[in-house]
């Protein structure tokens, strides 16, 4: 009986201890300046993470280039054989495991992911929002290797990740910000300002 007690016990704690995080995420379509935002948040001492890194380690392990066909591939596969919440469950233990009260989410995709999150935590959704030129432009010149390098590409890229829920997410959002015509700091001090807000009222 002592060890069905302490067992009972022992999962109260570890779900208050996890409904303890404030679980920030952040979505929009590619290109949006959500990693910008990540980055500088990073460098304030926030703890950060970044769907795709499961899903980029996933091609690693498969011994496949990290380009956005074969990323792609990788993340529908991963949707169709273990649910559609696959690519959040990939961080879901790391996230268990911080420290920090407050984490940073970069690249939710979808509800399901979403509901993943809510077993670690209180989630707030942040959406950024971009016009198609500002977001081509800004992978043109980022170059990462699952960049698209052509307009078609890029609205294939778009297609995909559509497909997958991101538009309804982005309806569903807690708080948007927008960057069209606006600095790179003046996105992220909207955004931060935000999190504080949030911050608080936890």
């Amino acid at each position: 009986m002592s060890l069905i007690i302490y067992r009972y016990l022992h999962r109260l704690v570890t779900q208050k201890q996890s409904v303890s995080k404030l679980v920030v995420c952040l979505t929009g379509m590619p290109g949006a300046g959500k990693s910008t935002i990540v980055s500088k948040l990073k460098e304030q001492g926030y703890e950060t993470f970044n769907l795709g890194d499961g899903v980029r380690a996933e091609a690693k392990r498969q011994n496949l280039e990290p380009t956005g066909e074969n990323l792609g591939k990788i993340m529908l596969e991963l949707r169709q054989n273990n649910g559609p919440g696959a690519v959040a469950e990939l961080l879901k233990n790391s996230i268990q495991n911080s420290t920090h009260e407050i984490i940073i989410i970069d690249g939710v995709r979808s509800i399901h992911e979403i509901n993943v999150l809510k077993q670690i935590g209180t989630v707030k959704l942040l959406a950024v929002n971009a016009s198609s030129d500002t977001r081509y432009n800004f992978l043109s010149e980022r170059k990462r290797s699952d960049d698209p390098l052509t307009r078609e590409k890029f609205e294939e890229r778009d297609n995909r990740e559509i497909g997958v829920g991101l538009e309804e997410i982005i309806e569903l959002a807690d708080e948007s910000i927008e960057n069209n015509n606006v600095t790179i700091q003046q996105m992220v001090d909207s955004a931060t300002k935000i999190f504080q807000e949030w911050t608080e009222n936890e």
